[in-house]
């Protein structure tokens, strides 16, 4: 693996990670209504630390190798979603508009894994918990979405 490249889409995922210490889920989040499936607050961080450094590991695989151009074009749609959501959501409160971030993040993650299966099965099988977290992200937002109503369209205060 080339450390380089590794180091270069680790800093882009540093730079998504980063809106997630800059916009912190706090009180407001706290009071919405969420389902009893809402993974505990610790969980957050620990799964997006191993997410980050799977899909910097597996970017970096696959960039160098011929043919690569769409799984990297789905990489970097992925990380600008990725680096869109949490602003959205947590920033301007937005959770309606946050959820359609998400969907796209879903879709770029599902065509980033796909087109890296065709090239480096590793680098594949490396975005699978991504897709999965995603899922279940996107089920969460989509359920606080609909258990305040109010809350969905509302700037923040």
């Amino acid at each position: 693996m080339d450390w380089a490249l590794f180091a270069i889409f680790l800093a882009a995922c540093g730079a998504a990670a980063t809106t997630g210490s800059m916009f912190m889920p706090g009180a407001w989040y706290r009071a919405l209504s969420k389902p009893s499936w809402t993974p505990p607050d610790w969980v957050f961080p620990v799964a997006w630390t191993v997410l980050y450094l799977s899909s910097a590991v597996a970017a970096a695989r696959v960039a160098p190798l011929e043919g690569a151009a769409y799984g990297m074009a789905f990489w970097a749609m992925q990380i600008a979603f990725n680096t869109l959501w949490t602003p959205v959501f947590f920033g301007l409160r937005r959770i309606r508009a946050a959820f359609f971030i998400m969907l796209g993040l879903w879709i770029a993650v599902a065509g980033t894994m796909l087109a890296f299966f065709q090239l480096d099965w590793i680098a594949g099988a490396l975005f699978v918990p991504y897709l999965i977290w995603v899922s279940i992200a996107g089920a969460l937002n989509a359920s606080v979405w609909m258990r305040n109503p109010s809350e969905a369209t509302q700037p923040a205060k």
